[in-house]
């Protein structure tokens, strides 16, 4: 198991890892970003690849994070076009993981997303298997604004379950981040046993809850929970490593640390050092 970290690809990124000891990467690649693959050339690929492998840092997955169940079905068809781009990157750069969100319509409950969920997700479930990928959806519910809607679904085992029955395929999985499920009081070592077969990647990213705040106004409530890098927060990592690997688990930690309060700006690289040094002591 390695330990890396999000970032988009850049030469100085490259450099960033290999002198602190960071193994892996998830790169995330929005529309616009370095390797967008729209816009960059085959040669541009094939050096990032070539780079990164020469420096001993593995591509854990290709990340990008739209709503990929937008009620603009415009702005939905944009995204899914975009997305099955970024698989055929992932084959150009030998990666096997692509992590996204399932998406939402924010207006509608779980169960009503479903269909929309299946028409969109089948086709992408397809391809993934014909090019031998994984596409894991990351568990965060996006519950930045008032009403609490969000725009992504797959943020809870009841979702998961619905997901998974819809569009019943082994290429799809779980990007696991053990933060949004501090953040919502669920068990996120129960998870790792209940959903291990599922989980393709893993974020390493804590949370701390406020309990003063807590306890009063619940977790709903602004200024009563915040994101982490690990180790400064509430989650047990040892016992993450070991619930990830006693259930089959071999893929790496990557970290997401642009969340953090205190490690973050011109900090946020010391941050992720920290989390590096932190994670160490439980990998091998």
């Amino acid at each position: 198991m390695r330990i890396g970290y999000l970032a988009q690809y850049s030469e100085e990124e490259v450099k960033f890892a290999v002198k602190y000891g960071f193994k892996s990467i998830e790169l995330l690649v929005p529309p616009g970003a370095p390797l967008d693959p729209i816009k960059t050339d085959e040669k541009t690929i094939r050096e990032a690849k070539e780079n990164l492998a020469k420096n001993d840092i593995e591509i854990s997955a290709i990340g990008h994070y739209p709503n990929n169940l937008d009620p603009d079905l415009k702005k939905r068809r944009d995204n899914s076009d975009y997305l099955l781009k970024l698989m055929d990157l992932c084959k150009k750069m030998d990666v096997k993981v692509l992590c996204t969100f399932a998406g939402r319509e924010p207006d509608k409950d779980i169960p009503d997303n479903i269909p929309a969920f299946k028409e969109v997700f089948t086709p992408f479930a397809k391809k993934a298997e014909d090019l031998g990928l994984k596409i894991g959806f990351e568990n965060c519910p996006m519950f930045h604004w008032f009403p609490f809607r969000g725009v992504n679904i797959a943020y809870s085992p009841r979702a998961w379950d619905l997901m998974f029955d819809a569009v019943p395929s082994p290429a799809l999985g779980l990007e696991y981040d053990p933060s949004h499920l501090v953040c919502m009081l669920i068990d996120y070592i129960e998870i790792i046993k209940r959903y291990g077969s599922k989980i393709v990647h893993a974020h390493a990213k804590d949370a701390e809850l406020i309990h003063p705040q807590v306890d009063i106004y619940g977790i709903l409530e602004p200024g009563t929970l915040r994101h982490r890098i690990p180790g400064y927060g509430e989650v047990n990592w040892a016992k993450v490593v070991s619930a990830l690997v006693e259930t089959g688990y071999r893929g790496n930690l990557d970290i997401e640390g642009r969340h953090d309060p205190v490690f973050n700006a011109d900090l946020e690289q010391a941050g992720l050092v920290l989390a590096l040094k932190h994670l160490q002591q439980f990998v091998w």
